[in-house]
């Protein structure tokens, strides 16, 4: 069998977002509007202009990891190493009772751990170089949840890191699917950001684009002639994605669906005359999955929550579908914009959709009739999903779009 042959399917989900924290927790929030936005709590963000943030309140590492993971890892890490607990748990894997070479570990970073870095920069101004930790040579690092999920279980398969912004999720596991069509065995995928404290948030506003409103209601505002910029927020997902004979060798219980198209694209230059790459992202992730418009049933919108960016994103949708020819959905209106982490989180969504024959719903918005949207907002939709788009986009120009199956 040809490696495009091989059909990778998603076998388990860890997901960790302001809204709730695991998998179920997260899907019933989502499914009623639940947002886990509000004003930052984790440092007082009191003299910036941007004081609101998707904050994940109900995760405690030492419930979670051993004492001696703690010193050594950011926050971020932390919730990288219980999703991929959860995730692992979730397909039903034992990692001890797999070939360690026939497991691999490729996750995206739009930041790595800021916090962990900010504190060690504090020791070394204020004490000197000889109160930093040696840990600070690798907890700061984009790669570094690769590195900590694949040593603590023992995945000594092909690895990696992606880093392109927001688009990073998606690139991440579309790497992984490359790996599985080489006849990698397992990979773990997906992508957490989390870098809510000073020096991530100063990184954050240099964007331009964080909302410096103050109503955690009405702040993120995609496709809504009130939008003004996005609210950060920490968290992911991560999935377990396999062979889908190997799935079925092992008798997993529950197959959630296929990755069966990918592409990405680079915008050129403002300046260039040329337009933007998303819709080509989107028309080469259609072929890639052998899918036609008519067969998407929801497309999970990056949603950036500027008027540029949506007027682009909205005319990219109505060129390939047509206007409000298919369902859109924006549930990270709920959480905010988890940078890396937010397309895997919508990939689990699209999932859980189609398991449960529902679209989750934007909250807050007032969608403007002039984008052409079918955006799903107020409450969820029932609809019956067998194949789903997923749209990302990252700062710098980056366009990813996966398309999400049922088997």
């Amino acid at each position: 069998m040809s490696g495009s042959d091989v059909k990778t399917v998603v076998t388990g989900l860890g997901v960790a977002a302001p809204n709730g924290c695991g998998k179920d927790a997260y899907w019933a929030a989502t499914r009623k509007g639940v947002s886990g936005i509000g004003h930052v709590t984790r440092f007082d963000a009191a003299r910036y202009p941007a004081r609101l943030a998707g904050e994940i309140d109900d995760f405690v590492a030492e419930e979670h990891l051993p004492g001696r993971l703690l010193p050594q890892t950011d926050r971020m890490t932390r919730i990288a190493l219980a999703g991929a607990d959860w995730a692992l748990a979730d397909a039903g894997v034992d990692p001890r009772e797999l070939p360690e070479y026939g497991m691999g570990v490729i996750t995206a970073s739009s930041s790595g751990g800021f916090e962990f870095g900010q504190r060690e920069l504090q020791a070394l101004w204020s004490k000197g170089s000889r109160y930093v930790s040696a840990y600070q040579s690798f907890a700061w690092f984009y790669a570094v949840n690769s590195g900590q999920i694949s040593i603590r279980n023992g995945m000594r398969g092909p690895s990696g890191v992606v880093v392109s912004d927001q688009a990073g999720g998606l690139d991440a596991i579309a790497q992984a699917r490359r790996q599985i069509r080489k006849g990698t065995r397992l990979l773990m995928s997906g992508a957490v950001d989390a870098s809510i404290c000073p020096w991530g948030w100063v990184a954050q506003m240099t964007s331009g684009r964080l909302s410096t409103s103050e109503d955690p209601e009405r702040a993120y505002l995609p496709f809504d002639p009130a939008a003004r910029g996005h609210v950060p927020g920490e968290g992911g997902a991560l999935l377990v994605l396999e062979d889908l004979r190997s799935a079925r060798a092992r008798r997993v219980d529950t197959v959630y669906g296929e990755i069966a198209g990918y592409a990405s694209t680079i915008d050129p230059r403002p300046d260039s005359g040329r337009p933007p790459g998303l819709t080509r992202a989107i028309e080469l992730a259609l072929a890639d999955a052998g899918s036609a418009p008519q067969d998407i049933d929801v497309v999970f919108a990056d949603a950036a929550a500027l008027p540029g960016l949506d007027r682009a994103e909205a005319a990219a949708i109505s060129q390939v579908f047509g206007p409000r020819a298919v369902p859109v959905a924006a549930p990270k209106t709920q959480t905010g914009r988890l940078y890396s982490g937010a397309a895997p989180l919508d990939v689990a969504a699209a999932f859980l959709a189609m398991r449960d024959g529902v679209i989750p719903p934007a909250i807050g918005v007032t969608p403007d009739p002039a984008y052409g949207l079918d955006l799903v907002i107020g409450e969820e939709r029932a609809a019956n999903i067998r194949s789903a788009l997923v749209i990302a986009r990252g700062h710098g120009g980056f366009n990813s779009a996966l398309v999400a199956r049922a088997v």
